[in-house]
């Protein structure tokens, strides 16, 4: 039996299924005699549960790498949260016990995100999860599951794989991982990358469709599961496994080289980062910059705005990270799909729509500006680049100009150091910016397509959505358009352009990408190496030929079958 999901992390896993669960015992609520004493117990457990946490990601941080122990260690940020720990408090004093109390905030915690209707946001729903289990575990006296216990050749199975669930893990004892929840920009999929481990995530029905001790191969590369393979099977995946090892072997190669294509064109393969300590990382992964900071990590989880000498200092940690190599910094991308308390934001209908982004920070000037001055200033300490994202109109770059301006004026007069001249860009992720490409071309220094938001405000789907995400695709032929579309106005008007959506590492793409002659390609640092690779596979000329007969295909399924085969025959030389 074949199940599809998501490829959340490359390499061929073959072995044994051992279903993992997490939960709490089920919980009886009940009023305390003693609420301050049920207060105290609640704290005693969180203070058990911060200390067993830390010691879990000083395992992690041996296994993987810093990176992915920040993940467990925002845990204790969670759990030591004043706004949580005091709606836990005003629970236990309104007659709950400690777990009925953490159960019913952390839930509407996980409720929040979920309901912002964002990915990425409703991803972290998952790691309050597994932060509400082990608290509430922890007051009923339940230990915690162990996977580095399991036997060699194991295939874990769970229904969503949870940092406190991956300390101890290893890959010579986990052969690969299948959930049946979770994306790629998960955490569930960023841990399985950084163990090295195959993975595939959302694996429809795997929960009630496999078995304890069934034999699976797992292909963390194309999405596929397979239960109970025949020995063909066994011995096609064998050899495939043998292949991609030998591929990451290959690829150390390319470990300061020069990213060009087979005819010497010169690229730039650079990052996609959410921290300052996700720059280090990039960094150390050789990328030539960063084409993607995320800035929302300054915002959510906490009671206030950050102040500018907090976000200046974290914009500067970056640039100082990359000398004289790009920094492209995102302004905030938040409004009404992302729920931030002290925001205040309104309900909308159709958050995705609504005001959200460059809208909701026009809207917002003084927070804006408070960003602004920050870049500013970072700007003077490397090669920091502003970029705008979701912009539909003219006026929201000329009204980000004005805020500038005046942002210069400021830190002039206060003698603060600082660049007044920070390129200024915006991410391409609209098909307004598609359609009016030449004129935002003559008023900004870059673009940056995001192809992710791109793909879903062009096919008005949404991916999440299983009845419409089949229209769901970067290579519909109209999407394509687009980005050939926005490569061509950014090159008239004599500005880069970039690409800092999945699709900037997608190897079938990489063709089609060079033919309309993206400059840059901003991807997980995962794929810094792979993505200089691909590049390197191709001469203009052969791009040209490819794009030329792909674009002429009519449905997205005939244009990915043919850049496949395309990938896979080059490969095969």
């Amino acid at each position: 039996m074949i199940i599809n999901g998501i490829a959340a992390s490359e390499g061929i896993g073959i072995g044994k299924v051992i279903i993992v669960t997490a939960a709490p015992k089920e919980i009886e609520d009940y009023e305390p005699e003693n609420k301050e004493s049920e207060v105290a117990r609640f704290t005693e457990a969180a203070d058990g549960f911060c200390e067993d946490t830390e010691k879990m990601a000083a395992e992690l941080e041996k296994a993987a790498s810093a990176k992915e122990a920040a993940i467990l260690r925002s845990h204790i940020q969670m759990a030591r949260d004043p706004f949580i720990i005091s709606q836990i408090t005003e629970e236990i004093n309104k007659g709950s016990c400690a777990e009925a109390a953490a159960e019913k905030v952390f839930t509407s915690v996980m409720e929040m995100f979920t309901a912002t209707g964002d990915p990425m946001t409703m991803e972290r729903a998952t790691d309050v999860g597994d932060i509400k289990n082990r608290l509430i575990m922890k007051l009923q006296g339940v230990g915690n599951i162990n996977p580095s216990a399991v036997p060699p050749g194991t295939i874990i199975v769970t229904e969503d794989l949870t940092p406190s669930m991956t300390v101890g893990i290893t890959g010579d004892k986990v052969s690969g991982i299948i959930t049946a929840k979770g994306g790629y920009t998960s955490h569930s999929a960023i841990l399985s990358r950084a163990l090295g481990i195959p993975a595939v995530l959302s694996a429809e029905d795997i929960m009630t469709t496999i078995k304890a001790d069934d034999e699976v191969i797992v292909d963390g590369s194309e999405g596929i599961v397979i239960i109970n393979p025949s020995q063909n099977d066994r011995d096609k995946y064998k050899k495939k496994a043998a292949e991609f090892t030998k591929m990451k072997t290959r690829l150390r190669a390319y470990r300061g080289k020069p990213s060009v294509s087979a005819d010497g064109i010169r690229k730039q393969i650079v990052a996609n980062i959410g921290s300052p300590k996700g720059g280090v990382i990039a960094k150390n992964e050789d990328a030539e910059g960063i084409g993607l900071l995320r800035t929302e990590f300054l915002y959510m989880n906490r009671v206030s705005a950050p102040l500018e000498e907090e976000q200046f200092e974290a914009y500067k940690k970056v640039a100082e990270t990359f000398g004289n190599k790009p920094v492209i910094i995102r302004t905030l991308d938040i409004g009404g799909d992302k729920d931030v308390p002290y925001l205040n934001l309104p309900k909308e209908d159709n958050p995705f729509i609504g005001c959200r982004a460059i809208r909701f920070c026009l809207r917002s000037p003084d927070l804006f500006r408070t960003q602004l001055r920050a870049l500013l200033r970072a700007g003077a300490y490397g090669n920091v680049r502003i970029m705008l994202p979701m912009i539909t109109t003219l006026e929201e770059v000329h009204e980000t100009r004005k805020l500038l301006d005046q942002c210069i004026e400021e830190l002039a007069c206060e003698g603060k150091e600082f660049n007044p001249d920070v390129p200024l860009g915006i991410m391409i992720e609209t098909p307004a910016a598609v359609i009016i490409a030449d004129r935002l071309a003559e008023e900004v220094d870059f673009f940056s397509i995001g192809t992710n938001d791109l793909t879903g405000y062009t096919m008005c789907a949404d991916r999440g959505n299983n009845l419409v995400s089949y229209l769901y695709s970067v290579f519909n032929p109209a999407v394509l358009t687009c980005i050939k579309r926005i490569c061509e106005h950014a090159h008239q008007a004599g500005i880069p352009v970039g690409m800092c959506g999945e699709a900037a590492s997608e190897p079938a793409l990489i063709p089609i990408l060079l033919a309309f002659g993206l400059d840059e390609f901003s991807v997980s640092h995962e794929k810094i190496l792979s993505t200089r690779h691909n590049i390197s596979l191709w001469t203009k000329e052969e791009a040209d030929q490819i794009a030329g007969h792909a674009l002429s295909l009519d449905k997205a399924s005939e244009i990915r079958n043919y850049l496949n085969e395309q990938i896979e025959t080059k490969r095969a030389r």
